[in-house]
């Protein structure tokens, strides 16, 4: 178990992965947001970009003051300067994951970074 560590959640509305399986590049969050609700806060960053990966439901996040509708599938990444703050639908709960990584960090992705054997 030293090259790796495992996790099982359930029935949560928000659970930050960091401490929790020793993170060291990243910090992802997932988090459930019931109907009509919303993260109570406009945010931005220093320096880590985030990736929204919506998993369930719909709603919407705003961004610098402009409107972008989610629902399940899709993608979004803010850079770091974005104000941003995300939204359920009044009729329908959102769940996402938020992957919050450093701009401009990675060197090396995929078959780059990969050493097979």
């Amino acid at each position: 178990m030293a090259n790796y560590q495992k996790l099982n959640v359930t029935g949560t509305e928000r659970v930050e992965l960091h401490d929790r399986i020793g993170l060291t590049g990243a910090e992802i969050s997932v988090n459930v947001l019931p109907a009509g609700a919303s993260v109570p806060f406009v945010h931005s960053h220093k320096q880590n970009e985030e990736i929204y990966i919506i998993l369930e439901g719909r709603g919407s996040m705003t961004v610098d003051g402009e409107s972008v509708e989610l629902s399940a599938n899709d993608y979004l990444r803010v850079s770091p300067a974005g104000k941003r703050q995300i939204f359920a639908s009044k009729d329908s709960g959102i769940k996402y994951v938020c992957i919050q990584v450093k701009a401009g960090s990675l060197e090396n992705y995929t078959g780059a970074d990969g050493v097979i054997g």
